[in-house]
């Protein structure tokens, strides 16, 4: 080294450790946390939308059925049971299941239901057909109305509904545009169309038929006595009428003229609408057997 020169001094700092480095592992704990929530929200999604139905067999799957419940023998979930009285265990499950087993019905069939369920069964199985044969001949009348068009315009004169007698069709007068001339019995030609419509829908089903004439109240907010006579003349006109259309007399069950003892409208007896023409087709109820009390 030469005089003067400055000696070159090095430092070397040595840095203090502070642990490991932590790596990707809260990686690996975070996507174990994302996937435990979406398992989770999979699962209340599932509860939300499942029915109680499937609900219950879920249960039903996961219940440990095929561990014996008994506590004969040594006791216990998984004790043991002896099938008869001459093992060493107390009363086995042979015992307990001839003690839950319900003695067998006497009149049972055999398709093994009891003769009340086999009675029920076509009554419940008629009354669903006669819904859907009287949905179908509202849905065809619906039809035919939006088909032709002289019913098109008078579609809002003709109620069609289900009652607990059958299938009823109304037909009503509205403000004017009624379906018989005033006082008088004799359908006008509006009345005509609708009846002839009614009657095709009529024929396409077996059941009898009711008929039943309704008139307004009066000015005086009651019935007058001419009234009675001039509904069941109306009822009897709308009769043949649907005859002249192809219906069969002997489905005609009954005729008769109600005048304004029961009110379309009864919050207003005198609108229009209470005179009108009811044509019901009859539930047909089968007849019960002889041990089949009401």
């Amino acid at each position: 080294m030469a005089v003067g020169d400055q000696p070159i001094i090095l430092k070397r700092i040595k840095k203090a450790e502070h642990g490991g480095h932590h790596g990707g592992a809260w990686k690996v704990a975070y996507a174990d946390f994302v996937t435990a929530m979406m398992a989770f929200f999979l699962l209340m999604w599932l509860i939300n939308t499942t029915s109680p139905e499937q609900k219950r067999g879920i249960a039903d799957y996961f219940a440990p059925a095929a561990v014996s419940q008994t506590t004969s023998g040594s006791g216990g979930i998984l004790g043991g049971a002896s099938l008869s009285n001459a093992g060493s265990k107390a009363s086995g499950s042979k015992d307990i299941i001839q003690a839950l087993a319900p003695d067998a019905p006497q009149n049972v069939t055999d398709s093994g239901q009891s003769q009340s369920q086999a009675n029920r069964q076509p009554l419940a199985s008629q009354e669903q057909k006669e819904d859907a044969d009287f949905a179908s001949a509202a849905q065809s009348l619906r039809q035919a109305m939006q088909d032709m068009p002289e019913l098109a315009e008078l579609s809002k004169q003709i109620i069609v509904d289900q009652t607990p007698e059958g299938l009823r069709i109304q037909l009503v007068d509205q403000e004017g545009r009624s379906m018989f001339k005033e006082n008088s019995a004799v359908p006008n030609d509006r009345a005509k169309v609708l009846l002839n419509a009614v009657a095709k829908v009529i024929n396409e089903l077996p059941n009898r038929i009711s008929i039943s004439g309704h008139t307004s109240a009066n000015a005086g907010g009651g019935e007058a006595a001419s009234d009675w006579g001039l509904s069941s003349a109306r009822a009897d006109a709308a009769r043949q009428i649907l005859q002249s259309a192809g219906v069969d007399p002997d489905r005609i069950y009954q005729v008769a003229g109600k005048a304004g003892s029961d009110p379309l409208y009864p919050d207003d007896p005198m609108l229009p609408g209470n005179r009108r023409i009811a044509i019901v087709l009859l539930r047909e109820r089968p007849v019960l057997p002889p041990d089949q009390g009401l």
